[in-house]
């Protein structure tokens, strides 16, 4: 499908580089541009809108996403540069010695706050009670270029919203085409399940044929919903369906939070990023009305048990290595999508979150005595796709589905916020047990290497037959996109890789598919793993790039402290990890065991839901879509 201004049949302009093209090599030189008269330093190689940032001047931006969305298709950035007629996108205007860039005459003010203008004239303003009222970009943009009013006449898309799957909700009446979402999945997920359709006023952002995001190769990642600039995708919101459980005296709701809900949703509340609230967290939640509060920590250690024992099974008995992780349901739907060679190579545990749920309406409704039909168990997550995965029909256990709704971390600051509970001002409370207690190990779950980290603790110490010293593995922590390590194990070099973020995913394992040897890898589908999640607040600038990785830094940063700071950071330490095997399961990996813990995948194909045979687009389409 064409992109850029090659969708409209328009030539591409040479500084302008489409959705999808690599951005300009930076060279390391210098030039020296003057910007309002005033001379500035730039790398040659860079855009007049980093310049001119760089510079001190905050030129607005919409559609442009450094190194991943330079389409210069909102024209919000235009400036005007000597020598040229027309204004000019500063996002796509490369810098060059001596270019003279003045950032706000009349001219620019003005074509500025008639973009935006034009922007609102096709917008659904219901700011008032829509989800993103306090961080949509478009209402800051229109207070920014002073577009108080439209002097357009209102013509906004009059769409139902598209409420098709269990995870991602799309509303075109508020889309404002900046393809932002586009980039997103294409150039930093490397899955590319959004194009643009029709023409003009018509244009929408969408899968082929506007197909529905289940019935495409889409992971359910959520990063579109944080790249979106206004409220056109969102999380689908089961907040009211909790609600009405927890009114329910019939119904027992068990709720339960991922490690990194537990140093994120402090940012909702106005705490520093990376804050550790796991106290006031189960405060919280207990005030919100849960029967039971636990923590998903627990069940990430009882992963790393049954992880640990399939990898050592594998090495011993030859089975298909390299054992591959599956926490992230996000890379699992890729990998049944665009890899399905390597379905077998999967773990076949299911994530914390299906463990936490399989456990709570077995192991815990016997020792409670309760009726696990009428238990309801919510699971608080970083993630859209944990919503995809939840409503699996492989994740059930003895009939009942493991976890019955699942919540953002967005979502649940959003039911504290209507309940009235200031989660900075709770006292510090304990979860609930004996599913609540965690090791270090399980707290850096949530940040990318934290899988393989805790892991390989475990794995040392059961096969070395002591606990090692040894328990920070620096080598499987940072940003880098993809890591490696090797360690010494049962008497041979095991190698082990991470990789965080599909496109660095898929690099791992085309280098797979070219011969390479790995014993054991780590797959996390969001940049940075679980602190990065698509539920999780949206802060920051996106077409700041740095900004965001830093957020995702000071999460993980709050994890490994949380880590530092517990006596216990082994999961096979854990006591009630013990307590349940003794029970309850008997051993790791026993029949038991995989009855409730473990489940399997299926290839899916890269166009699931298209009859190739019969190619045509749905039903109901309206005429002039591009083929």
């Amino acid at each position: 499908m064409p992109t850029g201004r090659e969708t409209t049949g328009l030539p591409t302009l040479p500084h302008e580089r489409p959705v999808g093209q690599p951005p300009i090599e930076k060279t390391g030189e210098k030039v020296t541009i003057y910007i309002n008269d005033q001379p500035v330093q730039a790398d040659k190689g860079t855009n007049v809108l980093e310049a001119c940032r760089a510079g001190g001047y905050d030129i607005p931006s919409l559609c442009y996403l450094r190194d991943l969305n330079t389409a210069g298709s909102c024209r919000v950035c235009v400036v005007e540069i000597e020598g040229t007629r027309t204004l000019q996108a500063a996002c796509v205007y490369p810098v060059a010695e001596g270019l003279r860039v003045h950032t706000h005459t009349a001219r620019v003010r003005r074509a500025r706050r008639r973009a935006v203008e034009l922007l609102l004239s096709e917008h659904n303003r219901e700011c008032p009670t829509c989800v993103r009222s306090a961080s949509c970009e478009l209402q800051a943009l229109a207070r920014k270029v002073g577009a108080r009013y439209s002097r357009l006449a209102s013509q906004p898309r009059c769409e139902p919203k598209i409420v098709k799957n269990p995870f991602i909700v799309r509303d075109y009446s508020k889309c404002i085409k900046c393809r932002r979402c586009e980039a997103v999945c294409k150039n930093m997920q490397g899955i590319g399940v959004y194009t643009p359709l029709y023409r003009g006023y018509e244009t929408v952002i969408a899968p082929a044929f506007e197909r529905n995001l289940a019935e495409v190769a889409c992971i359910a990642c959520g990063q579109c919903v944080l790249a979106c600039p206004t409220g056109s995708l969102t999380e689908r919101s089961y907040v009211e369906e909790v609600w009405q459980v927890i009114d329910d005296p019939a119904k027992h709701v068990v709720v339960q939070a991922a490690p990194a809900i537990q140093v994120s949703i402090g940012e909702e509340f106005g705490l520093p990023v990376g804050t550790a609230v796991t106290g006031q967290l189960a405060a919280a939640l207990r005030r919100l009305g849960f029967d039971s509060v636990f923590s998903t920590d627990f069940a990430a250690d009882l992963t790393i048990m049954e992880e640990t024992h399939e990898l050592l099974h594998r090495i011993d008995k030859g089975g298909p290595l390299p054992l591959i992780s599956s926490c992230s349901p996000g890379w699992i739907k890729m990998c049944e999508h665009f890899y399905p060679e390597f379905i077998d190579n999967l773990s076949t545990c299911k994530s914390p979150m299906e463990m936490f749920g399989a456990l709570a309406k077995t192991y815990y409704a016997q020792k409670l005595g309760l009726d696990p039909r009428e238990m309801v168990v919510v699971g608080v997550m970083p993630c859209t796709a944990k919503k995809y995965e939840a409503a699996r029909p492989e994740m059930k256990t003895y009939g009942l589905p493991d976890v019955d709704y699942v919540l953002t971390t967005r979502e649940l600051a959003g039911m504290l916020r209507m309940a009235g509970i200031h989660l900075n001002k709770l006292p510090q409370e304990e979860f609930d047990q004996p599913l609540g207690l965690a090791s270090g190990a399980a707290n850096i779950f949530a940040a990318t290497g934290g899988v393989m980290e805790a892991a390989v603790r475990t794995a040392l110490a059961l096969t070395e037959g002591k606990e090692t010293g040894r328990l920070e593995f620096t080598e499987f922590r940072g940003s880098s996109g993809i890591k490696e390590a090797t360690v010494r194990l049962k008497g041979r070099d095991i190698r082990l890789g991470v990789a965080h973020g599909t496109n660095n995913a898929k690099k791992l394992l085309n280098r797979l598919k070219a011969g390479e040897k790995f014993h054991f890898i780590e797959i996390m589908a969001c940049a940075g793993g679980c602190v990065g999640g698509g539920g999780q607040p949206i802060t920051g600038d996106p077409a700041k790039p740095e900004l965001t990785l830093e957020h995702r830094r000071q999460r993980a940063a709050g994890l490994y402290a949380m880590d530092l700071g517990k006596e216990l950071r082994r999961s096979h330490e854990n006591p009630a990890v013990k307590q349940v095997y003794e029970e309850f399961l008997g051993a790791p990996m026993s029949k038991k065991a995989k009855e409730i813990l473990h489940t399997s995948y299926t290839a899916r194909g890269k166009l699931p839901g298209f009859d190739l045979t019969n190619l045509q687009a749905p039903a109901g389409n309206l005429p002039g879509m591009l083929h």
